[in-house]
């Protein structure tokens, strides 16, 4: 397997540019997350590392050696696509040869990679049918089975998730995971799915109209966001971002605090008048291990706010009553004007 490096690496689409002096450098055997919103850039970024589409400056290295101009045969390196691109008349096991079929490898060979890979993946009693005959999550393992057999040294996956339904995309999730250790491979995987980023990687980058916001640890972007986009976008629910009132003054870093934020499980829940804000209860969901209660805050019409405070499935509080939230200090996230971290 192999580490990767990104140099300044800007792309364009005609006149309009779409990434933005993009450096990053990813260890050898990481589990990489590209996130953020639609749009931002991040299914660019992988087909650029993948050799699909070329870049107008900068540099891409795996390896060690530079690919920037290389075409994607060359670069060692296996992509998984959202629609998963099988040949519909071929069986799984045609499917999974097919690429080193035409690439000459030895028919030995290939029969044992298919073997362990339909091993690693349990897709042993399928290899006979064709993927008309198989689920969705049967489909995805054999699209990441097609890759595996490569023994590629960098491993792309383009949102493989986001055709599945719910329970499935847990299971992959967990079975993606898996594989990863299993194979101890460099991988990078693009969603806009934060759930995904924050459960399923080693390092976050968090992307935004074609710029890195952020790069760390789930943990580390969570607790420490470097900006008001990537607090809002990396956490579910969102963090709760509002202008300060009067109360949190004495709380403020300096006057270039604009906005403050908490985690909605950050926030203490007390009487009425006991807090740094009041807020009155507008909805309350019940999820079982916990609640999320959705309240619009009181007494200041000019600086009204919604907030969303998640507390244990057991809370009593019900629609209608009015509360206080207390924001520990150590809980309180503040930005400026242009939304950085403070």
């Amino acid at each position: 397997m192999a580490g990767i490096t990104i140099e300044e690496l800007n792309k364009f689409y005609d006149d309009t540019q779409v990434l933005f002096s993009i450096s990053l450098d990813i260890e050898d055997g990481e589990f990489v997350v590209f996130v953020g919103p639609s749009g931002c850039g991040k299914s660019t970024l992988l087909r650029c590392l993948a050799g699909l589409e070329g870049v107008n400056s900068g540099k891409v290295e795996i390896d060690g050696h530079d690919v920037t101009q290389s075409e994607p045969a060359d670069r060692d390196v296996a992509m998984v696509f959202q629609s998963y691109a099988l040949y519909p008349h071929m069986t799984v096991r045609s499917n999974m040869e097919f690429g080193m079929k035409v690439n000459g490898f030895d028919p030995q060979l290939r029969r044992e990679r298919i073997a362990e890979a339909a091993r690693i993946l349990q897709l042993e009693d399928y290899l006979d049918r064709k993927p008309s005959q198989l689920s969705g999550g049967q489909r995805q393992r054999v699209a990441i089975g097609r890759a595996i057999v490569k023994n590629p040294k960098v491993f792309l996956f383009d949102e493989p998730l986001s055709n599945l339904d719910a329970k499935l995309r847990i299971q992959m999730r967990v079975e993606l995971e898996g594989l990863h250790r299993q194979l101890a491979a460099t991988m990078i995987y693009v969603t806009h799915d934060q759930v995904e980023a924050m459960t399923m990687a080693d390092k976050i980058v968090v992307l935004n109209n074609g710029w890195v916001e952020q790069v760390g640890t789930p943990m580390e972007i969570y607790h420490n966001p470097k900006s008001r986009f990537v607090a809002e976008f990396i956490g579910s629910p969102a963090m709760n971002v509002f202008a300060p009132r009067d109360s949190f003054r004495n709380l403020l870093l300096n006057d270039s605090t604009q906005y403050i934020g908490c985690r909605p499980e950050h926030f203490e829940l007390l009487s009425k008048g006991e807090g740094n804000i009041d807020a009155m209860v507008r909805i309350k969901e019940n999820l079982g291990g916990e609640c999320l209660l959705y309240l619009t805050t009181v007494g200041n019409t000019e600086n009204e706010a919604e907030i969303i405070v998640s507390v244990s499935g057991d809370d009593v509080t019900n629609i209608g009553d009015q509360v206080g939230l207390l924001i520990p200090q150590h809980r309180l996230h503040q930005f400026d004007g242009n939304g950085r971290s403070l």
